[in-house]
């Protein structure tokens, strides 16, 4: 089996050998898993993987062969990944018809986000210029219109600096001072998201498998990485089983929809059939 995971607290066990299954197992070598995310949903290169849940999604839309598995790997609220310069200093609310520059349109984090923008702060999505650095993960996907490529040679943080964006979307935030949060009451934003949706967190990574595979060999998998999940405390931040990913799994199904980017609703029931 050609496997795709990261090395997490939650997988661990597993990355290292420390939990093998029956079965022999070949891990991709590849520091980061998502830079490998294209080799999973266009080469249908993996057995088993791990993959972002928007990812996941989008290409469940267009028909790649891969069911869910019920194991979160990477988990967190996203508030704090929405940045801008101090000197502009923008409220969420401030954001429509501004330039927001971010990896990918289809990444997780900047999903979620706009999901926040717009239900917790009424910001028109379809106003924003988004600006965008990568091609979507999966290659049938299509930008909205709004959606336009950074010039070629040009980075998010240095557009940021330059005044080229308003604000921007980005995990690897520098230690600048001139870069601040533009979610500033993110305690108490997180407990209205958390209200409003009835999920626990804004799942990132979960992993996949082939959707042929037999579910004896899957669900060894799983118990592996349940096992693992217990070596590392089983925290919270990474619920395991389908009843404790529901809440989440239909929140992320409701923020992706109604961005118009698959076609209708799925139910959990189909992400694992």
């Amino acid at each position: 089996m050609k496997v795709l995971l990261g090395d997490y607290p939650v997988t661990h066990a597993v990355r290292s050998g420390t939990l093998k299954p029956s079965f022999p197992v070949e891990f991709a070598d590849v520091r980061l898993a998502h830079h490998a995310f294209k080799r999973v949903v266009r080469d249908l290169e993996f057995d088993i993987s791990e993959l972002a849940l928007v990812t996941y999604l989008l290409a469940k839309a267009h028909g790649k062969p891969y069911r869910l598995l019920p194991a979160v790997v990477t988990a967190r609220f996203q508030h704090p990944f929405l940045v801008c310069l101090s000197e502009k200093l923008f409220k969420p609310e401030e954001l429509s018809g501004k330039r927001i520059g971010q990896r990918s349109y289809s990444v997780t984090t900047a999903t979620w986000l706009r999901g926040i923008l717009a239900d917790d702060y009424g910001v028109d999505l379809a106003s924003v210029q988004w600006t965008t650095f990568e091609e979507p993960h999966v290659a049938e996907f299509r930008d909205p219109a709004n959606v336009h490529r950074a010039p070629e040679g040009k980075e998010i943080v240095s557009m940021l600096l330059a005044g080229e964006l308003d604000a921007a979307i980005m995990t690897d935030i520098p230690d600048d001072p001139r870069i601040q949060p533009v979610i500033k009451d993110q305690e108490q934003a997180i407990a209205r998201w958390r209200e409003r949706t009835g999920a626990t967190i804004q799942v990132n990574h979960m992993v996949v498998c082939r959707s042929s595979m037999p579910s004896p060999v899957s669900g060894e998998f799983l118990t592996l990485l349940e096992k693992s999940r217990a070596l590392a405390g089983s925290p919270a931040t990474h619920p395991f089983g389908i009843e404790a990913n529901r809440r989440n799994l239909e929140a992320a199904i409701d923020t992706v929809y109604r961005q118009k980017m698959i076609p209708r609703r799925f139910t959990v029931e189909e992400l694992f059939a």
